[in-house]
């Protein structure tokens, strides 16, 4: 492990500060230290050698409290700086790792475990805690201390300080010996608990498909082994934390006594003066005592390191490109899908065949085909959140890969398979297409997408707090409610994935009147499965489905429904 990891210095600017503030603060201690020494050493020969009474030594002894009050002013912000760098830097972590895997897209989230990533963003960050207050602070002392103390006992005698320079660079060899130990443990520690909180979020996710199927206690099993393998791996790593520290306090115990050997010898023969020899005695101890402390510490900090990589690895982790241009007026320009091929990672066959098709500005196109055809990916790609392998989307005649995401992305409303809401009152889920409406806002979306209703049913109205991805209320309630928040966007391109999935017929009817409010006056390219919501597209596209899909469905049929009717 590195001292200070260069990474910290990147990404995490307070760090800079503390570094600073700590060698300061480390050089303050280290006067106040040797300034100590020769206090003590003063009193001590002045009262047993000199036979000064107490009043004789006022000055030393006022002189002397007020070194120890400086010793403890300068802990107390050295501790102040730590917890604030902690915090800043902290902060700036999270603010940094959300905002890369927001940049790297659903695509690569869905790569991941959402447990690994939620533990990395709390429980790993915050492991940071120890790093800063107790690692670093001994670091900053551990760089200007011995130096300082070796100064002031060469000055005094030489043969000590001899014996000091000869042993003091056994302490960070050892170090760097049980740092080689301890690293591997710590990041399969770390890997171990990553995984045990992923593991557990699925299972509690699951939880309801798992009592139905009988699976519960297999997966209790599953964790309570995840959980043995955890506690080991931590009880080895602190098994060699506790050795070391042993080790540690050993080396510099003995080598302290090294040096009290050499000057009792001595001053037995009077080779060296009292004063000197006490100085230099109590001076010793403070040598080593940094970089014994460092060591200590290592272990405290070693698992924020381990987090940290992971951090670091997201951070470093670079998006796909993006186009810089700024869209098209989309409420006049066309959609051209030209010759488009998506394929993922790890699949033979492309997830998207190839597929061209247009949409006029203000037209409703429904995408029909049968499961992994490819319509929800093509509608991904239309979102740059997946990018293809061949062919190219246009937006007015302006390949979309060279506009900016942001640009096109204000012009499109989104309405997903499966709407995700948050824990939060029903406004504010509303809001979160357009944070700055009013409540008469909020009101009229959710009256022209059918929702208003069963709100003003609730407890609360839209001031009722719903739960954890809409617990509370109804698949129907939950996509009327997507469907306000495409209305108060007010977007002229609109995109939906079966908007009317896994709902009654009844719900089924009002979700697809609300569609069709929405769907007037703007482009809209709809994922279509049932044959209900084909009568509000203008005309219909069939994606070509995988070798072995089964025969069409009942839309077949029904492949230009409002255009006829039209």
């Amino acid at each position: 492990m590195k001292p200070v990891d260069p990474r910290l210095l990147k990404y995490a600017t307070a760090t800079r500060f503390f570094l600073a503030a700590s060698v300061a603060l480390g050089l303050a201690g280290a006067g106040l230290v040797i300034a100590q020494a020769m206090l003590v050493a003063e009193i001590v020969t002045g009262a047993f050698q000199h036979g000064r009474t107490a009043s004789d030594l006022g000055t030393p002894l006022v002189l002397l409290a007020a070194v120890a009050a400086g010793r403890a002013a300068v802990s107390w912000l050295t501790e102040l700086a730590a917890h604030r760098a902690s915090a800043a830097v902290k902060s700036e972590l999270r603010d940094r790792l959300l905002t890369r895997a927001t940049r790297l897209g659903p695509g690569w989230l869905d790569a991941r475990r959402t447990g690994e990533l939620t533990t990395l963003a709390t429980r790993g960050v915050d492991a940071l805690d120890d790093y800063f207050a107790r690692y670093l602070p001994q670091l900053g002392l551990a760089v200007v201390v011995p130096v300082a103390v070796l100064a002031r006992i060469v000055s005094a005698d030489w043969l000590s300080a001899l014996i000091i320079v000869l042993t003091l660079p056994l302490i960070p060899l050892f170090m760097v010996l049980i740092g080689w130990a301890t690293r591997s443990r710590m990041d399969r520690q770390w890997r171990l608990l990553s995984r045990l909180s992923g593991h557990f979020l699925d299972v509690v996710a699951g939880l309801p498909t798992l009592k139905v199927f009988g699976r519960a206690k297999a997966q209790a099993e599953s964790i309570r082994a995840i959980t043995a393998d955890y506690r080991r791996a931590t009880l080895r790593t602190l098994r060699i934390a506790f050795l070391s520290s042993f080790a540690l306090e050993l080396l510099a115990t003995v080598s302290v006594a090294l040096v009290a050997v050499g000057i009792g010898m001595r001053l037995v023969h009077g080779e060296l003066d009292l004063y000197t020899g006490l100085m230099v005695l109590v001076l010793a101890p403070e040598a080593y005592l940094p970089l014994r402390q460092v060591g200590a510490q290592y272990h405290a900090a070693a698992e924020g390191l381990a987090a940290a990589d992971e951090v670091f690895a997201v951070l470093e982790t670079e998006p796909a490109p993006a186009g810089t241009a700024p869209a098209p007026d989309a409420r006049q320009a066309a959609l051209t899908v030209d010759r488009l091929v998506v394929r993922h990672e790890g699949r033979d066959e492309p997830s998207l065949p190839e597929t061209s098709f247009e949409v006029r500005a203000g037209e409703t196109v429904a995408l029909v085909g049968p499961s992994g055809s490819g319509k929800t990916t093509l509608l991904n790609v239309l979102l740059g959140f997946a990018r293809p392998a061949a062919g190219r989307v246009l937006v007015g005649g302006t390949d979309l890969a060279s506009l900016s995401p942001e640009s096109w992305r204000d012009q499109v409303a989104w309405v997903p398979q499966r709407p995700r809401l948050f824990a939060g009152t029903v406004a504010e889920n509303v809001r979160l297409a357009r944070p700055g409406a009013t409540d008469a806002q909020v009101r009229e979306a959710l009256r022209a997408a059918g929702a208003l209703d069963f709100v003003s049913m609730l407890h609360h109205g839209t001031d009722t707090r719903l739960g954890e991805n809409g617990a509370g209320l109804s698949a129907g309630q939950r996509q009327r409610l997507a469907l306000a928040r495409a209305f108060l966007a007010d977007r002229p391109v609109l995109l939906l994935d079966e908007p009317t999935a896994n709902l009654d017929g009844e719900t089924e009817a009002s979700v697809v009147e609300a569609v069709r409010r929405l769907a007037a006056g703007r482009t809209v390219i709809m994922v279509v499965h049932r044959p209900a919501l084909l009568a509000v597209a203008d005309r219909t596209v069939r994606l070509a489905g995988p070798a072995s899909a089964p025969a069409p469905g009942p839309e077949a049929g029904l492949s230009a429904g409002r255009a006829a009717g039209r």
